[in-house]
Order: structure tokens, then C-alpha cells, then sequence
């Protein structure tokens, strides 16, 4: 299916060369058959030879109605731009070849109706050239009569030629589903209508609206059922546990996680945009969407402004949406500002505008993984997806992302944090992960982990450097310990030798990590190697042995042969049978 936006003209005719081209009136309401004015949308549809279905989106043409028209045309790839040969160029068509420019719109067919009233050629002539000056370019033109049906197989032969030459939409790509209608069905709960740009929507399918997950109860497109309906389609969506109150124009429906729910983003607007300077209250539209905001100029890049938007309600965006900017109370359309950043940071300090500014003036609102990784430095996944940023590189942590520069420079900032910690305590192992998370200023303890390399370890939750070298006065008691155990090699110092030497836990804790001395329990330290030694003396005793044998071997207190035997049994050195005794498990045993 394809879906083409009628506009341009200001009465009744755009609903007249629907009907004669579809045999549908897009005309809804009484009121709008009674003034022969199109108060809001209309849709309509038939068969082109050649090009199969086609839904056309009949939108206001009075200025009153500037937003409905943009809630229509905002969605849609390609317009019908209708003027009347006896009316000719008017203001109405002027704002809407405006609206449509600002839109990006590439795609168009212009319709001069009314021929059989007047000369269609005057109005032709200038219609060409006003759209020439936009996005639409050149753009084929048809000149037909609704109501003698002079030229409508031109125009349908025409609009055919102009569909098969639009883009294919992405039909892998996900689903933001801008809402122009909804309502209630008997029986069937709340609907909603809009026309489906990328994407997909099946029967059963999950979709977001406002942050809450929906259910997809049902799938119309052209009035009839189906299972699935793909882009570019209008379609209508019977969504399952939603109130119709819940539910407007203006909302979208999303496959979840794909879009940033923002109340500020930066964009650039394009040069010699009509009141670009002003700042102040101005309407957002994007999608059927119109949102108030407020308008922070940043600075300049050439001659196109950068500005922030402060939008009175968040908005699902990406990078690089359109954003139609217009001015209600001088109805103007100041044009189309693409979005260079739906997640920008705060501006808080002198002079932040004008460098927010310096790194805006970089960007042209292409998602690039390697730009926001440069300019973000650190970013979990689900942001970029939901920017729209394709990701090809691997993660560093988990889900985050960084710039490969700056993760270069976080190694050695970590360990210069470490080593000063070391300085500043140097009895500490070094800053616990938190603590490391804080002086680096990351986001997550995991990125610290995934810092860790060598000469840095992980021990006990906190990031030590190897390192031989004690403070002097514990080196000194150190040396005490060993020239004790040198003599005894299981006599492990006591509660008063230790209070003697001036040993305490930390200094304790502090001569095990340097490799000084081992750990044996809580208090209890010997000679590196301990282990290999007892193991040979107890190796010589009749197996199995009792504590008090290995005790006597060991020539030790019970108060060290028992957490020391416990160790053994812990290391696999010896094995403890039912009956308290033990055999040692290296082979040196008899």
C-alpha cells in the first residue's frame, strides 16, 4: 500500500478530487459537508493500475487548522499538492508548501483542479516554481476537473508513476506509530489509526505507548482484517487493556525500547529560516504530534542556528528526526530542525551554551556510533538503540559502551587513583571498588572491574597494586616475626609478642599482601611456605595422627596446630577421617 498527504488548497476542492478519484468521501462530520470546508482529517482509498492500493490523507487547508493539517501530512512520505485553476496561488498553499519543506518532504504530484472553470496554466506556472523552491523540487503536474472528470486517468496514471517511485520502507525497522485518531467500538474496545511509516504490526503484538506496554488485539488496513500489515500503510490497531481516555492524537505507539522519551533536545535549524533567532514559546510537531516549547538558542554553526527545545511534554525521538518548529501567534512555520541529541546533558555553567554549541556544530543528526561514543565517552546499550545509533564494537562492561580514547586513559588514571590511595593509607590494600568508581568519576562499579589488569588486582572487593615494600617500622617487626619463626618455625607470635612489635590487624593484613608473611586464621600469621613444611614433618608420622601427635611434631601450642591443621585440611595437604584423626594426602606419608 502507499499513503500520499493531499494539501494545498484552502476550500472544498482537495475533498472533491478525492472522491472523484476514489468514489470515498473523506469528509467525516455534517458540518464539514455543510461549509464545504475540511475541519479534520479524512481518509480515503482505492486501486491505481500498476501501483495497487493507495490511501490518501485529506487534510485541512484553512490556517485555523494548521495543526490538524501537520498531524496528517507529518506521517507521510509524498503529497498531492491541489490548487485551483480559478483560485490560483494562495496564502493557505503558501503554509502548507511551508509546513511540507520543513518536513522534508521529497516526494509530490501537483494537481491543479477546476480546469473546466478556468485556464489552468497561470496557476501551473506559478505552483511549479513556488515548489521548485523546496524540498519537493520539480515536481509533475496534471491539470484535471473533478466534476467533469476532464484528466483524472491523468492524474491517476500520474500518482501511479510518482508511487512506484518512492523509497521502500524498512520493513525490519521499528514501529513508531504516530495516533491521528482514536475511538471507541462497541464490543471491541479502544482503536487508534495512523498511517504505519517502518515497520511492521502483527495481531498479538507488544507496543509501548507513554512508557506502558499494550497489547495489539487486532490489525485493520483499508477496512479489512488482517494478521499482519507492513509500511507504508494506514492502518487501525484494536489495542488490548486501554481506556480510550488513555489514548490521543499526538501519542505513539513503539516497539519497546526503541525510542528516548525526551522533554529536551538540541537541534540544528537550517539557514534563512524565517524568526529562527527568536527565542520563546514556539509548537513542536513531529509525527501528529504538537507540543509546546520553550527555545534556548545555543549558538551558531555557519549560518544555521543551534538551539535547545524545552518541550512542555516528552516526545518518543531519535537522531536525526525532523522537527517542524512553528510559531502559533504569527503563523509562521520557522521550519524543520533535525535532532542532533534527544539525551543532552545540562547547562549549568558560564559559558556551557557556547561549548555545548562548539560540539553541536560537529554533528548533522546521522547516528554514528563512534560520534556519541566520542562525545558521551560512556554509554550503555539500551540508550543507543533507543537513539538509533547502530552498534557494531563490543561492550567494555556488561552493556556499556565506551570511546575508545578515553577507556585508554581510564587504565592509568585507575592506577595512579590506586597508588595514591596507597600513599595517603599505607596500610590499606587500596580503595574498595566504590571508592575507585567515585575518583574516576564512573558510572558503574563494573566499568572499575573491567579496568583491572596487571600490575592492578582484585582482592577482597578492593583494587590493589603488588608490592613488596612495607613502611619501615613494619618492616622492622616483620623482620622480628621471621628471626622468631627462623627458630620456631610454628610458634606463631602471640597476642603480647604482636602488641610488642606494634602489629596490629592492618599492619598484619599489610605484611600478607606484600608476601612477608602468611595467614593461617584471624591473628595468626608464620613464615611463607608454612604449609610445605608441615606437611613434610607430619609426612613422618605413623598415619593416621591426632592432634596432639602433630602437635608435638610441629613443636607448637594447640592454640596454632589446630587452625593450622583446619588450613591443611583446606588445602587438600592432609584429610580428616570420621574419627578426628588425619593422613597426609601428598604421598610423603607412610
Amino acid at each position: 500500500m502507499h499513503v500520499v498527504a493531499t494539501a494545498g488548497h484552502v476550500d472544498h476542492g482537495k475533498s472533491t478530487l478525492v472522491r472523484a478519484l476514489t468514489g470515498r468521501d473523506p469528509d467525516r462530520f455534517a458540518e464539514e459537508k455543510r461549509r464545504g470546508l475540511t475541519i479534520d482529517l479524512g481518509f480515503a482509498w482505492t486501486e491505481l493500475p500498476g501501483a495497487g492500493p493507495v490511501a490518501l490523507v485529506d487534510v485541512p487547508g484553512h490556517e485555523r487548522f494548521v495543526p490538524t493539517m501537520l498531524a496528517g501530512a507529518g506521517p507521510v512520505p509524498a503529497t498531492l499538492f491541489v490548487v485551483a485553476a480559478d483560485g490560483g496561488w494562495m496564502p493557505q498553499s503558501a503554509e502548507h508548501l511551508a509546513a511540507l519543506d520543513a518536513l522534508g518532504v521529497r516526494h509530490g504530484l501537483l494537481v491543479v483542479t477546476r480546469a473546466d472553470l478556468a485556464d489552468p496554466a497561470p496557476a501551473t506556472e506559478r505552483a511549479l516554481a513556488e515548489l521548485a523552491r523546496t524540498s519537493l523540487g520539480r515536481v509533475p503536474a496534471v491539470a484535471c476537473s473533478a466534476v467533469t472528470g476532464q484528466g483524472l486517468d491523468e492524474v491517476r496514471a500520474a500518482l501511479a508513476r510518482l508511487l512506484a517511485a518512492l523509497p521502500v520502507p524498512r520493513a525490519e525497522a521499528p514501529v513508531r506509530l504516530w495516533v491521528d485518531r482514536s475511538f471507541t467500538v462497541k464490543g471491541a474496545g479502544t482503536v487508534v489509526t495512523g498511517t504505519l511509516g517502518a515497520g511492521g504490526v502483527a495481531v498479538g503484538d507488544e507496543l509501548e505507548l507513554r512508557g506502558t506496554r499494550v497489547r495489539v488485539r487486532s490489525v485493520q488496513s483499508l477496512e479489512a482484517e488482517v494478521e499482519r500489515a507492513t509500511a507504508l500503510a494506514r492502518v487501525a490497531l484494536n489495542l488490548r487493556g486501554v481506556d480510550r481516555s488513555d489514548v490521543r492524537r499526538g501519542d505513539a505507539l513503539l516497539t519497546p525500547g526503541t525510542h528516548v522519551h525526551t522533554d529536551v533536545v538540541d537541534v540544528r535549524l537550517p539557514a534563512g529560516e524565517e524568526g529562527r533567532q527568536d527565542a520563546g514559546q514556539l509548537v513542536v510537531h513531529v509525527g501528529s504530534a504538537a507540543v509546546p516549547a520553550r527555545v534556548r538558542p545555543l549558538g551558531a554553526d555557519g549560518d544555521d542556528a543551534l538551539l535547545r527545545l524545552q518541550l512542555a511534554q516528552p516526545l518518543p525521538l531519535r537522531l536525526g528526526d525532523r522537527l517542524l518548529l512553528r510559531d502559533p501567534a504569527r503563523h509562521v512555520v520557522l521550519g524543520g530542525a533535525t535532532a542532533l541529541d534527544v539525551r543532552p546533558p545540562a547547562l549549568r555553567r558560564r559559558g556551557a551554551a557556547a561549548a555545548r554549541a562548539a560540539q553541536l556544530s560537529l554533528l548533522r543528526g546521522e547516528p554514528d556510533e563512534a560520534s556519541e561514543l566520542r562525545r558521551r565517552q560512556l554509554v550503555r546499550a539500551p540508550l543507543l538503540r533507543a537513539m538509533g545509533v547502530p552498534v557494531r564494537s563490543r561492550p567494555v562492561a556488561g552493556d556499556w559502551y565506551a570511546d575508545p580514547a578515553h577507556w585508554a586513559r581510564l587504565g592509568p588514571a585507575l592506577l595512579e587513583a590506586v597508588r595514591a590511595h596507597r600513599a595517603a593509607h599505607p596500610l590499606q590494600p587500596g580503595p574498595s571498588l566504590e571508592e575507585a568508581r567515585r575518583t574516576l568519576g564512573l558510572p558503574d562499579r563494573a566499568l572499575v572491574e573491567a579496568l583491572v589488569a596487571p600490575p592492578l588486582r582484585l582482592a577482597d572487593g578492593r583494587v590493589v597494586e603488588r608490592t613488596d615494600t612495607l613502611p619501615p617500622a613494619v618492616e622492622r617487626a616483620v623482620e622480628a616475626v621471621l628471626a622468631d619463626l627462623a627458630r620456631q618455625p610454628f610458634a606463631a607470635p602471640d597476642v603480647e609478642r604482636l602488641r610488642e612489635l606494634r602489629l596490629g590487624r592492618t599492619e598484619l593484613a599489610a605484611a600478607v599482601r606484600a608476601g612477608r608473611l602468611e595467614r593461617v586464621a584471624d591473628g595468626l600469621v608464620l613464615a611463607p611456605g608454612y604449609r610445605q613444611r608441615a606437611a613434610d614433618l607430619l609426612a613422618r608420622l605413623p598415619q593416621p595422627f591426632a592432634t596432639a601427635d602433630a602437635r608435638r611434631a610441629l613443636g607448637t601450642s594447640r592454640r596454632v596446630a589446630v587452625p593450622l591443621l583446619e588450613e591443611l585440611d583446606r588445602t587438600g595437604i592432609t584429610r580428616r577421617g570420621l574419627d578426628d584423626r588425619r593422613t597426609v594426602t601428598t604421598g610423603q606419608g607412610r
